[in-house]
């Protein structure tokens, strides 16, 4: 009731006045209701803000995968372009310089990481250019004279630093060319030769001479054409 003065009825319809204590009872159950209202309110609210958290934790959480999903791909497309570069650069053997061990229209792939790590070796088959200038033609060689040697042919026969080269079974060279008088390696130079000893234009001739490491690519390591050859490239 929200008249205090208002009068009530009892069971045969005559009024009578509130008394105090019926006065209180309202009050005290406008009071409760008050109260119960106020609660579910706050129930509400409550769970609208609990709502909110999931859809907000959910968002969250799809952005966070999509970041990783995007973080993957990148690093996948990253790695990718790295190991293009550092492996799958193609180099095909154009004439018969290196026949018996690399045949003339085999195409190799070159690892250009070798070098980076690491320095040539007597007896690996690089790859370098003429000149720095990365558009230069590719060649590739067998490293025969390391930095700091003197390399010589006479007789057929290679001399390193004075001694016999017996390090392989190619032929005997009829042509010694520049190396018919001593070459003495720089501190970044090396003297390379074709297997095809008789049939191969290398470190011999001033058109190619002495190979610098700045010249140097790196090494082929696998054949990927024709398909019959395919395989890890031969020492």
């Amino acid at each position: 009731m929200s008249e205090r003065n208002k009068n009530r009825k009892n069971k045969n319809g005559r009024s009578f006045p509130e008394t105090v204590e019926q006065i209180e009872l309202d009050k005290m159950r406008e009071r409760e209701a008050t109260e119960q209202e106020r609660l579910a309110e706050e129930k509400k609210q409550a769970e609208e803000e609990a709502a909110k958290g999931v859809r907000q934790k959910y968002i969250a959480s799809k952005f966070l995968r999509f970041f990783l999903w995007f973080i993957a791909i990148l690093i996948t497309l990253c790695l990718a372009w790295a190991f293009s570069r550092a492996f799958c650069q193609e180099v095909k053997i154009a004439d018969s310089s290196m026949e018996p061990t690399l045949s003339n229209g085999e195409t190799y792939f070159i690892n250009s990481l070798a070098y980076r790590v690491g320095e040539p070796k007597r007896g690996d088959i690089i790859v370098f250019r003429t000149e720095s200038d990365n558009g230069s033609a590719l060649h590739v060689k067998r490293v025969i004279g390391l930095p700091g040697e003197t390399i010589q042919i006479v007789d057929g026969q290679i001399l390193i630093d004075g001694e016999t080269y017996t390090g392989d079974d190619f032929s005997s060279i009829i042509d010694a060319g520049l190396a018919e008088d001593p070459i003495t390696l720089g501190d970044n130079e090396y003297f390379v030769l074709g297997d095809n000893r008789n049939g191969s234009e290398d470190s011999r001739y001033a058109s190619i001479g002495n190979v610098t490491s700045d010249q140097i690519v790196g090494t082929i390591w696998l054949c990927v054409k024709p398909a019959s050859s395919f395989g890890i490239a031969p020492s």
